[in-house]
């Protein structure tokens, strides 16, 4: 007879499920060095692939079964009895190198980021080790030449999209503030969707000079303008109805400082925008959130407590009107919209 407790997981199995997940990043790894995804953009089976790829039979049947399993392959069975196995839908869109939307290199590059900075967690404790800065202005450039331009692409220009449709119409003139906006995907993305949209997009130089050659090949320079500059001590300009801001806050100094130069930036009644995460009180919410963010916070930058920036918001006078959480592969993070108050 089962008694309840055989259908629950073990206590221990959180745990073991961390040593199991690598050899799935091991498999996913393999996949992206070895295009697979776009080898199966027509079915095979393990072992003709094998045979193409000069690779031992048993050994590919069983790490596609574990991509199957991972859900990155489909697979069907012909009338012979023979596994086909084919790229899946996700694979196809997010992990093939021909779909535009490709985050292969992007996981690649978070997997060894992560992967170092795990790997050196003793020495950190010890105070013997510090992770090589994150914003500084060159590792940007470098990030928005590569990985991360197909990263926004795929990922946050679609939930910007989204969420400011939900408050702007789609014929309405108005201004925008893309701060930090890497590498300008999400200005070209909302700009795009919004044909009477102008708005400058503010980043570290380095940053905003590929930037500014992303827009120019949108298409989009008469109506956006990349400027290169420091949050804490340069101008932003003013008078825009909506400020996007996405994982920026982590890395100013002085929170408060930085809210008031946002604050006045807006005219009265615009908005501000604010993607961030936060260290939420639920466990397995927090285990996913801090697990992407500890490099971060190691390195003395500012990840907020939940709510602790909706009241930073409210202390500068902005207004909260919605807060919600929002979907992102890497980690949990909550949106918040802020209005300047009208006058």
């Amino acid at each position: 007879m089962n008694h309840v407790d055989d259908l629950l997981p073990h206590a221990l199995q959180l745990y073991w499920d961390l040593a199991l997940a690598s050899v799935q990043a091991e498999a996913l790894q393999l996949a992206l060095a070895e295009d697979l995804f776009e080898t199966l953009a027509s079915p095979s089976t393990p072992e003709n692939l094998a045979q193409i790829r000069k690779w031992q039979p048993e050994a590919t049947r069983h790490w596609l079964t574990l991509l199957w399993s991972m859900q990155l392959l489909d697979r069907s069975r012909a009338a012979t009895g023979e596994w086909y196995y084919t790229s899946s839908e996700v694979a196809r869109r997010y992990l093939a190198p021909s779909s535009t939307l490709d985050c292969g290199e992007a996981w690649r590059f978070r997997l060894a980021s992560l992967r170092d900075f795990g790997a050196g967690l003793a020495d950190g404790l010890r105070g013997q080790h510090r992770p090589a800065p994150l914003a500084s202005g060159k590792r940007w450039a470098a990030a928005a030449s590569s990985h991360l331009a197909r990263e926004q692409i795929a990922v946050t220009a679609p939930a910007a999209c989204e969420l400011v449709s939900q408050r702007l119409g789609h014929d309405a003139p108005w201004r925008l503030l893309d701060l930090g906006g890497g590498t300008g995907q999400v200005a070209v993305g909302l700009a795009s969707l919004f044909p009477r949209m102008t708005g400058v997009l503010f980043e570290l130089p380095e940053a905003a000079e590929v930037a500014a050659r992303q827009i120019a090949e949108a298409g989009l320079a008469p109506r956006l303008e990349a400027l290169g500059g420091d949050l804490a001590t340069d101008d932003l300009g003013t008078g825009y109805d909506l400020i996007w801001c996405s994982s920026v806050l982590h890395f100013v100094p002085d929170l408060s400082a930085s809210l008031v130069k946002l604050h006045a930036a807006l005219k009265p009644g615009g908005e501000l925008i604010s993607v961030h995460a936060e260290i939420p009180e639920d466990p397995e919410t927090a285990r996913r959130m801090l697990s992407y963010y500890l490099p971060l916070l190691w390195q003395g930058r500012r990840v907020t407590q939940a709510g602790e920036l909706r009241e930073a918001l409210l202390a500068q006078g902005f207004e909260v009107c919605e807060e919600r959480p929002i979907t992102l592969p890497m980690a949990p993070a909550t949106a918040l919209v802020a209005r300047r108050r009208a006058q």
